[in-house]
């Protein structure tokens, strides 16, 4: 009896310690975006809420899409933060970079806004159900903050061919797709205001 309590403690404990050397995932972020080229200046003043998005994308894991209506995570991989928040701050820098605008900021910084960019996250994903590939769709709106009317809609897509396969190659692609995707709102806005 006490040679079968020694095996199971020994079981016990060798299981417990095994969970404990887990690989832990590989973590990535958002890079940040590369200077855009625009026209003009203006001195307004520009807020960007937190996007929305479904429970799926809201989240710090990263989405592949394997057929129409099935989603995975990439195994041993995670953003460094909610994809939200991450894309909320890298469109942040994409305007500062421009030095081409008034002010931009998030919510709680005190700015006296004049126009709010409302997003919606759509898709952020690799789409393995093909040819392995890094699809964004974000819906913007451009609010004036002053009397609360919509400026403008647009529904901004961007498709990159990964080139590859790999946790390192999937997340590139969805850089470069959306780096695509931030200078288009940046020159989109900055043609609105």
């Amino acid at each position: 009896m006490n040679g079968m309590r020694t095996s199971l403690l020994a079981a016990l404990v060798a299981a417990l310690l095994g969970g404990c050397t887990a690989v832990p995932p590989d973590t990535f972020e958002l890079s940040s975006p590369a200077s855009v080229s625009v026209r003009g200046a203006t001195r307004a003043q520009i807020l960007i809420p937190e996007p929305t998005a479904i429970k799926t994308l809201d989240n710090d894991k990263i989405v592949v899409k394997t057929a129409p209506y099935a989603v995975e995570y990439l195994a041993q991989s995670q953003w460094s933060d909610r994809l939200p928040r991450m894309v909320q701050l890298r469109l942040l820098q994409a305007f500062e970079n421009t030095g081409r605008i008034g002010a931009v900021g998030v919510p709680g910084q005190g700015l006296a806004i004049d126009y709010q960019l409302v997003m919606e996250i759509r898709r952020f994903e690799i789409d393995v159900a093909g040819p392995a590939t890094a699809r964004i769709e974000i819906s913007v709106k451009a609010l004036n903050d002053r009397n609360g009317t919509v400026r403008s809609t647009k529904i901004f897509t961007a498709t990159v061919p990964t080139g590859g396969s790999g946790n390192d190659t999937y997340v590139a692609a969805l850089n470069r797709a959306f780096d695509q995707i931030s200078g288009e709102i940046v020159v989109w806005t900055l043609g609105l205001i």
